[in-house]
């Protein structure tokens, strides 16, 4: 809900489990919130995943702002469970969002992810993505306003159904 609210609301929220019945409210008025990715039946990863103007804080950055005025869906965060991290899930994710797109006609995907400075980023840093796990899944640098936030996106009319780009 970070990014779905103003900060004030967001930080109200972290009370009464507000930001979990905020969530619960746009599931069901069946606006998209996200993707899971299983592993024998369990949950070990989700991004959010949703038209951009459905992400407030996305829509009034100074250095996210658009780029352009495509329709635009936006990945700003990831979670992996820990037991599943650096084993290329979230690229197993991505790939998973980029098959979704294709079959529901969605036909640019942008996230921000992180370049690390450092050779090992904390997890706490990690939940926006990592520029490695966005590249290796096809994605490409649009807008280079923040040097280790990059703003990335993958144009589906660009790739074959298989994630290779068309030439």
């Amino acid at each position: 809900m970070y990014y779905r609210l103003k900060r004030q609301d967001f930080q109200k929220g972290k009370t009464n489990e507000g930001n979990k019945s905020a969530m619960m409210e746009i599931i069901r008025k069946g606006r998209p919130t996200g993707l899971l990715g299983l592993y024998e039946g369990q949950a070990i990863g989700w991004c959010a995943f949703a038209p951009r103007e459905d992400f407030i804080k996305l829509e009034n950055s100074r250095i996210h702002k658009r780029i352009d005025d495509k329709a635009v869906w936006s990945i700003p965060c990831f979670f992996i469970n820990k037991k599943f991290r650096r084993h290329g899930i979230s690229v197993e994710l991505l790939k998973g969002v980029i098959n979704y797109a294709r079959e529901t006609g969605i036909k640019i995907i942008e996230a921000y992810p992180a370049i690390p400075t450092k050779q090992i980023l904390p997890d706490s840093f990690a939940w926006i993505g990592l520029f490695k796990s966005f590249e290796r899944a096809g994605f490409e640098i649009a807008d280079r306003k923040s040097k280790n936030r990059p703003m990335v996106r993958y144009y589906l009319d660009k790739h074959t159904e298989d994630g290779k780009p068309l030439h």
